[in-house]
């Protein structure tokens, strides 16, 4: 039988500061460009804790609102200015800066995080209150540091600084003295996926109410690579965040495949459970902090907030089929294959097409989760709006099989489509985000299936020009009708007796 999505949870942390001083077009600005007027505007267009928790795309994102209910709010998002908001979602959270640096102090093991002691004590406090926290997690913190002992790791140690709404509070020291793979800058980005991955993980066991100890594998499927020089990028991600969050029966590996990488590791989630391999595995991400601001200098130039302010990170528990949970159609997996061409349309054409194997049309499934990147994002940047080009060629494709009339396109984009809420963190995006919601829609009866569709950027690595990207059908669930049709073994048993003993009669008769 298929394995079935048994949860999930997204997580958002809000890093202003890491913004300034990580994110890759502003870093890569301090170097080009020192003195440019964007570096100067930067602090003038941060938004607040509170204004981020209030953001629409960002409720949508942690469960509060649904994808439906935020179509509803005209466009652009960012002028709408709602109050109240809360800081937790059916799916997770968004945590704010001052944890999110003593969470990161919680996730190393090397003691490579110094953090000021005075803002150490205050913000344990508030981890104190946290209700994912416990004293096992607690306990992990470690003694602050004197302010002037972080400067002088910033300024002669070559440490990463990491800084409270301006201030230094601590730093991340590089691991070795002369490998470019360990040092501070890369352990600092390590460090954040790290921890934004092990705060979803937490948020999934939580919201979930699932047993840490049954967690038997765990799929890290990052954009980041961790390792030294001798295995630049050899990982393991996925152990390292499952030893934090108590994980305890856990192993696990990295997958990694740019955008696409998560799609394709809950594929290879789902067919390790149908196999029998483990019964339980968690697919999970923490956020990049290179996308930080990527489209800072556009939103500023239009007067907008830097909108790519937070990391972003998810995690989908995959278990063996309970007959009630969501089954991952394993027999409707859709691949780019090496020959099938990188244009966006043989791309879409290819992930769609795994329709054709069992007969139906694009019309058949009910909702399509693609790149569900914030078109308040990527609008100004001059990208559109990501998830509605996809619905249009998926619309397209859906006309040209003849599965719907041409003027049935825009009701098809409405129907079949969703508008996009997910931060423009590269892996996070792509698909993943629906699952929460799509487990849920197909639980209550609203939609019987829907496909997840992941893309990735292969040429970005300079290893080849090809494209990428994976599909799979999330349906509802079947197991109970197949159980009660099914004859049950006992009954089996009892027929094979009986042709039995009829056999031997029938022998003994001649």
């Amino acid at each position: 039988m298929n394995s079935v999505i048994k949860g999930a949870s997204y997580v958002m942390a809000f890093v202003p500061d890491m913004v300034i001083h990580n994110g890759t077009t502003q870093t890569t600005e301090r170097t080009v460009n020192p003195n440019s007027e964007y570096l100067k505007q930067i602090k003038d267009h941060l938004r607040t804790y509170d204004e981020v928790v209030n953001y629409l795309p960002n409720q949508t994102y942690i469960g509060n609102i649904t994808p439906e209910e935020l179509a509803k709010h005209e466009q652009p998002w960012c002028a709408i200015k709602p109050e109240g908001s809360p800081r937790f979602g059916k799916y997770g959270e968004i945590m704010p800066q001052d944890e999110f640096i003593v969470l990161m102090q919680m996730c190393d093991v090397f003691d490579l995080v110094k953090i000021e002691h005075k803002f150490l004590a205050e913000t344990k406090k508030k981890l104190e209150n946290h209700p994912l926290f416990d004293e096992g997690l607690l306990s992990r913190i470690k003694q602050g540091d004197d302010a002037e002992a972080i400067k002088k790791y910033v300024e002669e140690e070559h440490a990463e600084p990491l800084y409270n709404y301006g201030q230094l509070v601590g730093c991340v020291k590089r691991a070795h003295d002369i490998d470019v793979n360990l040092n501070a800058h890369v352990m600092h980005e390590n460090l954040v996926s790290k921890a934004s991955n092990v705060l979803a993980l937490l948020n999934l066991v939580y919201k979930n109410n699932i047993d840490k100890t049954e967690i038997e594998y765990v799929i890290d499927c990052c954009e980041e690579a961790c390792g030294d020089m001798n295995q630049r990028g050899g990982g393991n991600f996925a152990k390292a965040c499952a030893e934090v969050a108590g994980f305890v029966n856990a192993t696990g590996s990295d997958t990694r495949g740019f955008c696409a990488g998560p799609t394709h590791a809950i594929i290879e989630a789902a067919a390790l459970v149908k196999a029998g391999v483990f019964k339980n595995v968690i697919v999970s991400a923490g956020g990049s902090t290179a996308k930080l601001g990527m489209n800072g200098k556009d939103h500023i130039k239009k007067g907008l907030p830097i909108l790519e302010d937070t990391l972003g990170g998810f995690a989908v528990l995959i278990g063996v089929n309970d007959g009630v949970n969501p089954e991952i159609n394993l027999n409707l997996v859709g691949r780019h294959t090496v020959g099938t061409g990188s244009s966006p349309q043989a791309v879409i054409t290819s992930l769609v097409s795994s329709l054709d194997k069992v007969g139906m049309k694009i019309t058949d499934v009910d909702k399509y989760s693609v790149e569900m990147q914030n078109p308040d994002v990527t609008k100004p940047a001059g990208a559109g709006d990501v998830p509605l080009a996809n619905y249009k060629m998926i619309g397209a494709l859906a006309v040209k099989r003849g599965d719907i009339e041409k003027q049935d396109l825009a009701a098809f984009t409405e129907n079949h489509g969703m508008t996009g809420w997910a931060p423009t963190q590269g892996h996070i995006p792509s698909g993943i985000p629906y699952i929460g919601f799509g487990r849920q829609d197909i639980l209550d009866g609203k939609i019987k299936n829907a496909m997840i569709v992941g893309k990735g950027s292969l040429f970005l690595g300079r290893m080849t020009n090809l494209f990428d990207g994976v599909s799979f059908i999330i349906e509802a669930n079947k197991g109970k009708e197949e159980q009660q049709s099914t004859v049950s073994e006992e009954k089996v048993k009892e027929l094979i007796a009986s042709a039995l003993k009829n056999f031997a009669s029938n022998l003994l008769a001649e």
